[in-house]
């Protein structure tokens, strides 16, 4: 029997503060929170879909209560815990080498004292990704890191937000523009001491290079079910003819109302009720598992035969 093509999905913990602070709301400071919400929410989905995934967790989270009693939940429920730096600053790539590492360490000691393995994958806020990073999580025994987005609707994301956010809000979002035309496929960096880092891209679909992770596919969902599923079944379709391994994307808000996140009347999808996003969430993983064998992003790096390489020379744009 032909064993099925690999799929994996994962959770960025982006919590609310971090949300405010990038749109430059002072009042992130208080660090509202709505894991209590949505971690719940997302491990019954995932657990009616008999998946395990991958959780990129907040170190500054992580060292909170209910961060630390999320992270604890997720890793009993059998998800990986990995590392989305401490901060959560979207410009993590103008951090300097010593605070990279910082960022890297404390983050992983609040995952281990939370109750979860020491991660080994990693994922940039922002999808901010450098040369330096990149060594360090190799210095550091990682396996893998998932920071980058190939699609041209990135820059165009971030003129939208620069446009629309506060002044003094985060305006380096969502990579570059060397990012555009970065592979879609998994590869492995090829470092200078010769490490083989892989880098698990966020897909987005092949050929148009259009996003595909699932706050996009609920604000087209609110545009139209009907196109929704079509462009989602087209994507899958796209990428077994492609040989693609769909890396899919989840976020807390995929599975919160509005009044769930106040402040937060900004982002995409957020007038959606609750329990039409988590339907819709539940409708695209059942459209994943119908093709593809779902599992963790550091399940699929285990198992997937990762042949293609790309140098680290390549991020030497900072971005």
């Amino acid at each position: 029997m032909t064993p099925r093509p690999l799929a994996s999905v994962s959770v960025d913990l982006d919590n609310l503060w971090a949300y405010l602070k990038t749109h430059g709301d002072p009042s992130w400071r208080d660090h509202p929170s709505f894991l209590p919400a949505a971690v719940p929410r997302l491990l019954e989905i995932f657990g009616e879909h008999r998946l395990t995934t991958t959780v990129f967790a907040v170190g500054a989270d992580v060292v909170r209560e209910d961060g630390a009693e999320a992270v604890a939940g997720i890793a009993a429920a059998g998800h990986e815990v990995a590392n989305h730096s401490f901060g959560h600053e979207p410009w993590l790539h103008r951090y300097s080498r010593d605070r990279l590492e910082d960022e890297l360490s404390r983050t992983e000691e609040a995952i281990v004292a939370a109750g979860a393995p020491r991660p080994h994958g990693f994922r940039g806020p922002g999808y901010s990704v450098t040369r330096d990073l990149i060594e360090l999580l190799a210095e550091r025994g990682y396996a893998y890191d998932a920071s980058t987005l190939p699609t041209w609707i990135g820059p165009l994301a971030r003129a939208y937000h620069n446009r629309t956010a506060p002044h003094g809000a985060a305006n380096e979002l969502f990579g570059g523009f060397s990012r555009v035309a970065a592979p879609v496929h998994a590869y492995r960096w090829r470092t200078c001491d010769g490490s083989a880092l892989v880098e698990l891209p966020v897909t987005t679909m092949p050929l148009l290079r259009t996003p595909i992770h699932c706050s996009y596919l609920v604000q087209l969902h609110e545009f139209s079910p009907r196109v929704a599923r079509g462009y989602f079944r087209a994507a899958l379709r796209l990428c077994l003819a492609r040989g693609v391994a769909p890396s899919l994307l989840v976020h807390p808000t995929d599975v919160l109302g509005g009044a769930e996140a106040p402040g937060m009347e900004f982002f995409p999808g957020m007038a959606a009720p609750a329990g039409r996003k988590a339907a819709w969430l539940g409708w695209v993983l059942s459209a994943l598992r119908a093709h593809f064998d779902v599992v963790g992003t550091g399940e699929y790096v285990r198992r997937a035969d990762v042949r293609r390489t790309r140098p680290v020379t390549r991020l030497d744009d900072g971005r």
